[in-house]
């Protein structure tokens, strides 16, 4: 099972800037995407059935905001929008598609760099995202939680670690909460694979950012223990360039 996860920062936009001939290339079995940007009549979903997939979408209630949706090349067993909690439910930031034993998740953590209101909403979604999940697993224990969790773990996910320390994303409260989430069971893909520096997914727009690769590693394929033998590879596409971020890749061998 091939599972992509791209946040597109406008699902319209991107399609505007090649989304769908990378959707094609890709070759995904499943596609998790973050900030659609898009109420669900709004997703060009006949466009993605042309190429084979199905498309299930978590829109915020606020038009051009947030927004989730799995693309899917097989039917899922269920699909479950939301987390029941009526604030977050309300900026459309989780959904999960059910595929057999295994659960995969598209998830948009809320950012904290527009001011401590946003900040504050963020640490405490972090703490009922958590306690949701270990819920989950009891009922679905073999999770793929797939998205921008808008936050860099390591000073090796991040290129400037130091000037950078008192930003939301890559403050010490928020790398301690990622800390805890992984040893609760859950496994980060791409450095249980990886190890190697400067393999980032977002990019700001500012000061030539991207050429210079000068990222943050904030998007995650997230994975209980109870997969971990099933993880075959990993990938960063930075090549990818319909978003300020790009599409990030777990292979699973199921």
């Amino acid at each position: 099972m091939k599972i992509i996860s791209y946040n597109v920062n406008g699902i319209r936009a991107a399609v505007k800037k090649g989304f769908l001939d990378w959707l094609k290339d890709s070759n995904a079995d499943v596609v998790c995407l973050q900030e659609t940007k898009a109420q669900e009549e709004q997703i060009p979903v006949m466009d993605f059935s042309m190429l084979g997939y199905e498309t299930y979408s978590f829109s915020a209630q606020k038009k051009g905001y947030s927004g989730v949706a799995i693309l899917c090349k097989k039917t899922p067993d269920k699909v479950v929008r939301g987390m029941g909690i009526k604030k977050y439910d309300f900026e459309g930031r989780f959904i999960r598609a059910d595929f057999g034993e295994v659960s995969v998740i598209s998830v948009y953590h809320p950012s904290g760099s527009s001011g401590d209101l946003r900040q504050e909403f963020k640490m405490q979604w972090l703490v009922d995202f958590q306690d949701y999940i270990l819920e989950l697993r009891k009922e679905r224990p073999n999770l793929v939680i797939s998205g921008d969790y808008n936050i860099c773990h390591e000073a090796i996910d991040i290129h400037d670690p130091i000037r950078n320390k008192k930003s939301s994303g890559f403050l010490p409260e928020e790398r301690e909460w990622m800390s805890g989430f992984l040893a609760e069971g859950f496994v980060d893909t791409f450095r249980d694979l990886n190890k190697e520096p400067h393999n980032y997914s977002w990019w700001s727009y500012r000061a030539n950012a991207r050429a210079n690769n000068k990222g943050w590693r904030i998007d995650y394929h997230m994975i209980t223990e109870s997969l971990k033998a099933n993880l075959k590879s990993v990938a960063i596409q930075p090549d990818a360039f319909q978003s300020d971020h790009c599409p990030i890749i777990v292979e699973l061998d199921l």
